[in-house]
């Protein structure tokens, strides 16, 4: 298909100059210490007690290759386990890539596994509060799997939310190697997302009991593949294919299909070429750079993805020596227009989206409005130009052919031209209070400015409970402070949303303003959240009142208290009991990454 493309937006050509110069002497000294140490496998630098134990337990055919030090060997690094529905799948994956490396005169090894906590479970427990730390943990598991010297290439199997961050970050530490992620698919459409959202808002209000709610969550969670709204975990899927580090068209195919079996075959395949032995050398450290960290933020500024990534896409710049800040996303957040309604933006899931025409129609409209670098490189070769086709099985086999030239359903995806909003909906808030962020894709116009009294609350069930006695039926801006990385590890909040929502929908202006965490799947209710500074590091949240008037003015970015300005000054901040944050469901662990975290513009991370 012929595209016509403008040139590049004047604005996404000055960020990415912006975070070019900012990172100039780290983007140096990084890809200084990443340049390949030899042309030949990578393992003929081990001894060969060191490489007896490399192979000691292989197959035997693949066992000659790799004595023969001749052919590459690819590295498998897994999330797999069975409890998460999005990476069960990938109990088969090991044996595909194995029989996909023989093919192409490679072998492949599982290098080591990663942890994959599923935030869907741990939301509003304990265990939630080792979430975000659970990126750093995954990032160190890949050093350590790649660490062996073993490897000519890397092939990372994972899907959710902290987990494929993690993967990259890891894999940056390693980017003399090539790296290609292959994802697993999202499950079959379940119940409505607007049907089980209804659900939880009545359960939450007490009319209707546990049975119910249990119902509908099973209805809508129900089989192998990743979870079907658009939280961080399809947004990740979305970012790895606009960084080029998917085979074209992979996001969202279904597990356990033909064509998902083909395309994981194919990763291995290109793998094995892209190694320092194969026919094009492509490094993970040279396909990601400046130019594809500001299509990333494109993508999810265009889709209406995950704010979650305003911490993960810093940390993973941060690791390729890149330096960016929440003043780039709303930058960019500015001339990016929101193309994408899928839930909590709209009804429809990725399923939706993808036959709309998905992630291939999508990348040519951005490539085409110049709101993307189409010169960049990626595990397909030359050229972002690549990714506007999807795959699919001809007679031949696997093959891909040009995405649909307009959507199949304008609700859910749309072009450039015609977009459902002219700006990416993603807000930096800053005033007397700190900086913020704002996700305003999925809240109405009406609801985009708030100014109420505050309630004042230091955990979330404190919150629930308070809705519970009644006590919130008001116009009132809901501050919960004490959840940022250092106090707590920054668990989300997702839990406030039905509550908040039935608030909301009861006629009441409605806001929350937090240093922690809201779900990707979170949206519709106003909410400044990844306050920086955090409460525990005395930020100005500690010093707001129960009955302080809140202003949060997404229009303006401004987030403050309307409080005189020698009250403020005079308060001290609040003080909190954190030590029930220190035990319990393995928060003993952690106290290390709790007191070393970063701030969440920072990333909110040790790594």
């Amino acid at each position: 298909m012929t595209q016509t493309t403008r040139p590049l937006n004047s604005r996404i050509a000055e960020v990415t100059e912006r975070i070019r110069e900012r990172s100039r002497d780290t983007r140096s000294a990084y890809l200084e210490r990443m340049r390949a140490q030899s042309s030949g496998p990578a393992r003929t630098r081990l001894s060969c007690t060191n490489l007896a134990h490399g192979f000691a337990a292989a197959a035997a055919p693949d066992k000659q290759v790799l004595k023969a030090l001749r052919g590459a060997n690819l590295a498998i690094v897994t999330a797999y386990n069975d409890m998460l529905s999005a990476h069960q799948p990938f109990e088969r994956f090991p044996g595909l890539i194995r029989q996909a490396a023989r093919e192409v005169h490679a072998t492949a090894q599982v290098a080591g596994g990663v942890p994959a906590m599923c935030d869907g479970i741990t939301q509003g427990q304990p265990g939630m509060e080792l979430s975000l730390f659970s990126r750093d943990v995954i990032a160190m598991s890949t050093g350590i799997a790649l660490s062996h010297g073993m490897f000519d290439a890397a092939l990372c199997l994972g899907v959710c939310d902290k987990i494929v961050p993690g993967l990259l970050i890891g894999a940056l530490a390693f980017g003399h190697l090539p790296t290609v992620f292959v994802p697993a698919g999202p499950m079959p459409s379940g119940l409505p997302n607007k049907e089980k959202a209804r659900i939880r808002q009545l359960f939450a209000e007490g009319k209707v009991g546990r049975e119910a709610l249990l119902q509908a969550e099973v209805d809508s969670y129900h089989s192998p593949g990743t979870c079907t709204f658009y939280g961080t975990a399809n947004s990740n899927q979305m970012l790895m294919e606009v960084m080029g580090l998917h085979l074209p068209g992979s996001a969202f195919v279904p597990p356990n299909t033909p064509l998902r079996d083909a395309l994981t075959a194919a990763a291995a395949h290109r793998a094995a070429r892209i190694t320092a032995i194969g026919e094009q050398y492509l490094p993970l450290a040279r396909v990601l750079d400046e130019r594809s960290i500001v299509n990333a933020v494109v993508g999810l500024l265009a889709t209406g993805g995950s704010t979650n990534h305003t911490l993960h896409l810093v940390a993973i710049a941060k690791a390729a020596g890149l330096i960016i800040d929440w003043d780039d996303f709303s930058a960019l957040s500015a001339v990016v227009p929101l193309l994408a309604r899928i839930y909590p933006n709209g009804s429809a899931d990725v399923n939706h989206f993808h036959a709309a025409g998905g992630m291939g129609l999508l990348i040519r409209e951005l490539l085409g409005a110049g709101l993307m670098h189409a010169d960049v490189l990626t595990v397909a070769g030359e050229g972002l130009t690549r990714y506007t086709q999807e795959p699919w099985l001809s007679s031949a086999g696997l093959a891909w052919r040009d995405a649909p030239a307009r959507s199949a359903d304008r609700e859910v995806l749309r072009g450039a031209s015609d977009p459902f909003s002219a700006d990416g909906g993603l807000k930096l808030l800053h005033g007397n209070l700190g900086r913020a962020v704002i996700k305003v894709s999925a809240v109405k116009p009406e609801h985009r400015y708030v100014e109420a009294p505050a309630r004042v609350f230091d955990t979330q069930d404190e919150v629930i409970h308070a809705f519970k006695q009644g006590q919130l039926s008001r116009d009132v801006v809901v501050v919960v402070r004490f959840q940022g990385p250092r106090a707590n590890g920054m668990p989300e909040l997702h839990g406030l949303t039905p509550a908040l929502t039935s608030l909301q929908d009861q006629g009441h202006r409605i806001g929350l303003v937090t240093d922690g965490r809201m779900s990707g799947a979170s949206g519709v209710v106003p909410a400044a959240i990844h306050l920086t500074p955090e409460a525990v590091c005395g930020g100005p949240i500690g010093r707001i009142r129960d009955g302080d008037l809140i202003r949060i003015d997404s229009h303006h970015g401004v987030l403050e208290a309307r409080v005189e300005e020698q009250e403020w000054a005079r308060r001290e901040p609040a003080h909190a009991d954190l030590s029930t944050n220190a035990f319990g469901m393995g928060r003993e662990l952690f106290g290390l990454f709790r007191a070393q975290a970063a701030s969440a513009e920072h990333g909110g991370g040790v790594c």
